[in-house]
């Protein structure tokens, strides 16, 4: 006769408890990023864990991941992506800064060309690395921010190249911008250090996707 199995069933094992949720998740975004809409989301569909929105920097992005300062970010484009994982979101197009009382306001988009002889004020924290054929080298010193160029902009003093979004972050009433054909574009995306991949990360993640709540990772 056999031997009749007295081992308990897998079924009777004591099923170990659902690890909780982390109580904050930080969330990095470098200037002209719009997490809004899914930062709403996660408002609704993660209520036991905040969200906290740390502003930082294109030249600082990499740094601020590996060091754990948030545990996922809003970055652009190029990103050493040596042990991370990046998910392209979205591009942005390039436009023109200037003084609203520019003679360039009058043309609905620009071409390189029609840079010729304007002074293009390249700040420190430049994204686009742009070139145009005919510009001039400013003869002030090199502004530190992408906020004093369009200050300098708006005096008259020159032009500069910049991702849409960041024009529309620094507005003012005195400076206007057109799209740049032509032009390199900005990529905004998601990324995190691959071995932190926690489930708050793969919630936000589905969250950018667009995943809904009863949705496979798949």
């Amino acid at each position: 006769m056999a031997r009749r199995d007295r081992s308990p069933r897998s079924r009777d094992a004591p099923v170990p408890p659902d690890t909780p949720p982390a109580e904050l998740f930080r969330l990095g975004a470098v200037p002209g990023a719009t997490p809004g809409k899914w930062i709403s989301l996660w408002r609704e569909r993660m209520p036991r864990t905040r969200l906290e929105l740390v502003e930082i920097s294109p030249a600082s992005q990499r740094d601020q991941l590996v060091a754990g300062s948030v545990d996922a970010a809003l970055v652009r484009l190029p990103i050493d992506k040596t042990d991370l994982h990046a998910i392209p979101l979205y591009d942005e197009v390039p436009v023109v800064v200037f003084s609203s009382d520019s003679a360039l306001s009058v043309a609905e988009e620009l071409t390189p060309e029609d840079l010729a002889g304007e002074v293009l004020i390249v700040p420190e924290d430049d994204v686009l690395r742009v070139t145009a054929p005919g510009t001039l080298e400013p003869r002030f010193v090199t502004p530190t921010d992408t906020k004093a160029a369009v200050e300098l902009a708006a005096a008259g003093v020159g032009i500069l190249v910049v991702p849409m979004s960041l024009a529309r972050l620094h507005h003012r009433k005195d400076v206007t911008y057109r799209t740049l054909a032509g032009g390199p574009t900005s990529s905004i995306a998601l990324a995190w250090v691959a071995e932190r991949t926690t489930p708050e990360v793969e919630a936000f993640v589905g969250i950018v996707r667009g995943r809904s709540t009863r949705s496979s990772r798949s």
